[in-house]
């Protein structure tokens, strides 16, 4: 074959852990399915927050503390896609780039490791580096521990027997196919995920129609409208609202429900407040904004 008769390359930009390696391969294959001469460079890359294990989330800003520098491939055209985990992603999209696809969701709960919830001993130590998720337990049981975990989901495992359990995505131990002993999923009535938790977003310059026709083919419309309307409520919250947050939204006939959860400041006696507000609409009334708007009023 010559170079005149290669299909188009696509230049992929990821993080480089073995989730996101998958995730990108998945991406990868819906596009090759769809174009079978569809020629791919994977541009990797471990992002600061990938480095940098022993400092928070929080500390390194939050939302888009893994997303952003891959984003920047996209911008300087070092790169014609970037994936990524769609809960990953700040509010606003940045400048120039547009989520060109939003794949089938895979499941959006929270998972715990190590034991169930019921079985947790009194005063039981759970790690998480997520401050929604200590919230959301210390609620339903204010004597637990936390510490802080971070790492990819084979250190995380690994470090399993310093801990009476873990909290993870379902999502990531299924497409890694890793099959704990013992876990049990957190439905959201229990435990609200992340915005987001569960799906991909694959981003691509707005001014590359070309790549925006080829994303518009893996685009799953149910998909998209669930986790637009929760970013809705991400970005109804504001950009410097750095308090524990999720929502969740389902479509109910032709009407979406979103539920979310916003904790508030610390009490005198170490507790957090968590508040919760859920609101029934069509997509276009934007309900999670509305979700938002209540919660906001009630800090």
């Amino acid at each position: 074959m010559t170079a005149a008769d290669a299909g188009p390359i696509l230049r992929v930009a990821t993080r480089n852990s073995p989730l996101a390696l998958w995730q990108t391969q998945h991406v990868i294959d819906l596009l090759q399915a769809e174009d079978p001469n569809l020629s791919v460079e994977v541009v990797s890359m471990a992002t600061a927050a990938d480095k940098s294990l022993e400092t928070t989330i929080s500390a390194l800003g939050g939302k888009g503390a893994f997303s952003k520098e891959v984003q920047q491939l996209v911008q300087v055209d070092q790169a014609d896609i970037a994936v990524h985990s769609a809960k990953d992603l700040q509010a606003d999209t940045p400048e120039g780039l547009m989520v060109g696809a939003y794949p089938e969701r895979g499941d959006a709960r929270d998972l715990l490791v190590g034991s169930t919830l019921a079985d947790l001993s009194p005063g039981a130590v759970v790690a998480t580096g997520s401050n929604r998720r200590r919230v959301q337990l210390a609620e339903l049981r204010p004597d637990l521990q936390f510490a802080e975990l971070r790492g990819n989901m084979g250190t995380r495992l690994s470090r399993l027997g310093e801990f009476d359990a873990i909290v993870t995505a379902v999502a990531a131990l299924e497409r890694l196919d890793l099959q704990p002993d013992v876990a049990e999923a957190l439905e959201p009535e229990v435990m609200l995920p992340q915005v987001g938790q569960g799906a991909l977003a694959v981003e691509c310059r707005s001014s590359d129609t070309d790549t925006l026709e080829r994303l518009t083919a893996i685009d799953h419309q149910l998909t998209r409208s669930l986790v637009e309307a929760e970013r809705d409520f991400l970005a109804e919250l504001g950009g410097d609202c750095d308090l524990p947050a999720g929502a969740h939204a389902r479509l109910l006939g032709d009407q979406l429900t979103v539920v979310g959860m916003l904790a508030g400041v610390v009490r005198a006696d170490g507790s957090v407040p968590v508040h919760r507000a859920s609101v029934h609409g069509l997509i276009d009334d934007h309900p999670g904004r509305s979700v938002a708007q209540q919660l906001k009023g009630r800090l």
